[in-house]
């Protein structure tokens, strides 16, 4: 059996904040007599990963993400419980770990704003003590993977989003890292961006079997990527599983109707709810567990000349969001 390559084992981490009274005394008061507060940003948090796994690592603002990932990659050091990256300790070893794994932020760049691609890139193969024969076989690749061959000596200023995050991708993958932590990767991305930017996290994935963990708050870029989903949330870990075992959790589906002509007045069905409607179209939320859904549809065909039905899950921003009130 394969040892996993990230073991993160009752980890928490706390941080002493000062506590402030309001206006001057206060902060006289906090200056000579300061009084600090202990906070949990993560508790008792434990998951492992095995090699060529990408998962989706997912919490509202303020869950505790980026302070795990941070401790991760040896940034911060937890108040206890311990943690293994590739059979380093990411606080004791960092340097060593910093070889064997890749970082990209989408809301900050690693790239010379200034200066073309290329320019940042024969640094790094400098960094990472890369062999010249094996770093130029290497950019090729990534080149041709990423499709940036017109971008290599345009400054780094002039490229547009998308553009520029393919850069950053081919920046952190220079030295094959076998971990690869992206942060918000596809933020302020059009669609067509986005698109192509999970079509190169799912190609390397696959073929270079590199392990991924991705934090998104664009639902739809985990759903489309992530087999595995790991939902954190006031520190706390509360869900370690597929998005499809989230789904059939739901005890709710939505039937949305579109009648031929204007409907006014809809039937009570015990146990639904009516979430949109408009004279032509409604979407009536379904507590699957109380009332089947062919009772419900049945009332409505009895009563109605339906044109078209659409049967699926809630959205799955909503779904994840039922999970964050847990």
């Amino acid at each position: 059996m394969n040892k996993p390559v990230i073991e993160v084992n009752h980890v928490s981490k706390r941080f002493r904040t000062l506590v402030k009274e309001p206006g001057f005394k206060g902060s006289l008061k906090s200056l000579f007599s300061p009084k600090y507060k202990e906070v949990s940003a993560v508790e008792d948090v434990s998951f492992q990963l095995k090699e060529g796994e990408l998962i989706g690592f997912i919490g509202p603002n303020g869950a505790g993400k980026s302070t795990t990932i941070k401790m991760l990659t040896g940034i911060l050091f937890p108040s206890s419980g311990k943690l293994n990256v590739l059979g380093y300790n990411p606080q004791t070893e960092r340097i060593k770990l910093a070889y064997k794994i890749g970082v990209i932020f989408g809301q900050r760049q690693q790239l010379w704003h200034h200066l073309p691609p290329i320019d940042t890139f024969n640094l790094f193969s400098k960094i990472y003590e890369l062999e010249e024969e094996a770093y130029q076989k290497r950019l090729n690749e990534l080149i041709l993977l990423f499709e940036i061959r017109p971008y290599l000596y345009t400054p780094v200023r002039k490229l547009s989003l998308g553009e520029r995050m393919r850069c950053e991708f081919v920046a952190s993958l220079l030295h094959r890292p076998k971990v690869l932590f992206l942060d918000e990767p596809t933020i302020g991305m059009d669609i067509l961006a986005k698109k192509s930017v999970r079509e190169f996290i799912r190609k390397l994935n696959q073929h270079e079997k590199t392990t991924v963990i991705l934090t998104s708050h664009d639902l739809d870029d985990i759903e489309e990527l992530c087999p595995r989903v790991v939902i954190i949330n006031k520190g706390k870990l509360i869900y370690d599983g597929t998005m499809s075992r989230i789904k059939n959790q739901l005890k709710y589906k939505v039937l949305e109707l579109y009648f031929d002509k204007k409907v006014q007045t809809l039937p009570k069905i015990q146990h639904t709810k009516i979430i949109n409607q408009t004279p032509f179209n409604v979407k009536v939320e379904i507590d699957k567990t109380k009332v089947p859904i062919r009772k419900v549809l049945d009332v409505y065909l009895k009563k109605f000349k339906v044109v078209d039905i659409v049967i699926e899950d809630p959205p799955i921003e909503e779904i994840i969001e039922r999970f964050y009130s847990k």
